[in-house]
């Protein structure tokens, strides 16, 4: 008997013969899973060449390496075997392999592209993913460890409309990446029309895969990380500082809204914009028991002008006891500017050191765990640019913290916020007050920077947070 000129594992052959339009799998690492979607593929296109019509696939890739990958490592071979076995019963001339081009106008920006060409029309095209690729290229489509696309959210949104509307098939298959991003919500959604697979690497073993299981685990060193890519959890919790669930527990309703002020002591965040950074001021209010978000304005490409005048407004509009901004890099001039305005006693310049970020980072986490911190509810954008830090530990074991994920900043809301809890944390401003009548002292231009900040008509020296 002739052996097979292709040989999938159980859990590939599975995949290759679930015909459901919308399919998505989640298997381990090293467990083939893109030489089981390219299988797939390439007896489509065969299929299609035999039965005188026109197929199309798109394989988008996180990278142009991994695309370059599928295409060598997976579909040409596949497609040499298949088309060595399909020629025995029909004649047919053999596929041609080539690259390309393709122009993104959303990102200004040229990827080159790996194809595969039949002689009867039928084409795969692979390439790294963006939303212009997802909405250049129609057909069906493979979005190949979907759950490390940058922006997989947005190329979801240019793909599945694009895909849906013809009628076509859509595969989505990736090893878990925690909890932010596309590939988790299609994965865990309930009452979902999704065909699911999923094969950790212990089924993967059982039904084959030919990989010693403890020689890979101690060779990885790293139980987050096998639990993640062999295991299949989702660990959101052990990369992100802050998971999902924690964020959505500090979540309230009426937090967020500058009308819910009810006039006691505030503190502020600024993480100041670079080029095309967010502008970030975070307010938070003082209620005794927990800190309250009050207002976040974030604004992006604003001049330095716009910047103070921004911070002005929110020093009018509320009794800022302190106001704590990043004096990194471009945020020299602006801390020294707020302290002319406002004084020493009221304005912390702090230095993003990789300690001072993950002391700042800490006291947050705290205030959450705590749920001595309300932030606002339903912000999806706000969601991911809390989620986008994440710690890391370097080869000489200090944990630092980076942004990742998908944010349309550098997590400047996320850093924002830990500045102006940071605020509260430090040591109580002196304030008093005097008989002469309730003002704000930022109304006094001849006041000297280093008076208390609050005046009123008590007449008593009070020191401590309202």
């Amino acid at each position: 008997m002739t052996a097979p000129v292709i040989t999938f594992l159980p859990y590939q052959r599975r995949w290759l013969e679930d015909q459901s339009r919308f399919k998505i799998g989640m298997f381990t690492r090293r467990g083939g899973k893109t030489f089981g979607a390219c299988g797939e593929i390439a007896d489509d296109c065969f299929k299609a060449e035999i039965d005188g019509r026109k197929t199309r696939w798109t394989i988008l890739s996180r990278s142009e390496a991994t695309a370059k990958e599928a295409m060598e490592d997976a579909l040409k071979p596949i497609a040499r075997g298949f088309w060595a076995a399909y020629n025995e019963l029909a004649r047919m001339r053999e596929p041609e392999f080539g690259e390309g081009e393709f122009y993104s106008q959303e990102l200004d920006a040229t990827y080159k592209t790996h194809e595969v060409r039949f002689p009867g029309g039928s084409r795969v095209t692979a390439l790294s993913a963006s939303p212009d690729a997802a909405r250049g290229f129609g057909g069906n489509l493979l979005l190949d460890e979907f759950a490390f696309h940058r922006d997989s959210r947005r190329i979801w949104g240019s793909a599945f409309p694009v895909a849906a509307r013809g009628g076509h098939k859509i595969r989505v298959i990736s090893t878990p990446n925690g909890k932010g991003n596309k590939f988790y919500e299609l994965m865990t959604a309930e009452d979902s029309k999704w065909s699911r697979h999923h094969v950790d690497i212990y089924e993967a073993v059982q039904q084959g895969l030919e990989v010693d299981i403890d020689e890979l685990r101690a060779g990885m060193s790293d139980e987050d990380a096998w639990a993640q890519e062999f295991e299949l959890q989702w660990l959101d919790a052990a990369s992100s500082w802050l998971d999902y669930d924690l964020i959505a527990e500090c979540e309230a309703a009426d937090a967020g809204r500058p009308e819910g002020y009810r006039g006691n002591a505030c503190y502020v965040g600024v993480d100041i914009a670079a080029r095309n950074d967010l502008f970030v001021i975070w307010v938070i209010e003082d209620m005794g028991e927990r800190l309250v978000t009050r207002e976040v304005i974030a604004e992006k490409r604003i001049s330095f002008a716009d910047q103070d005048r921004l911070l002005d407004e929110v020093m009018r509009r509320y009794k800022v006891l302190r106001v704590a901004i990043d004096q990194t890099g471009m945020g020299e001039k602006p801390v020294e500017d707020a302290i002319r305005r406002y004084g020493t006693s009221r304005v912390e310049g702090v230095l993003f050191s990789a300690s001072r970020k993950l002391e700042m980072a800490t006291v947050l986490k705290e205030h959450m765990q705590d749920r001595a911190l309300l932030i606002p509810a339903g912000d999806p954008v706000l969601r991911a640019d809390l989620h986008a830090i994440r710690s890391r530990v370097g080869p000489t074991g200090i944990r630092r913290l980076v942004a990742d994920g998908e944010t349309d900043g550098h997590a400047d809301r996320f850093w924002a916020l830990a500045l102006a809890v940071s605020a509260a944390e430090a040591a109580p401003v002196e304030y008093d007050y005097r008989s002469a009548g309730t003002r704000w002292a930022t109304d006094d231009p001849d006041r000297d920077d280093d008076r208390p900040w609050w005046r009123g008509p008590l007449g008593s020296g009070l020191r401590g947070g309202l």
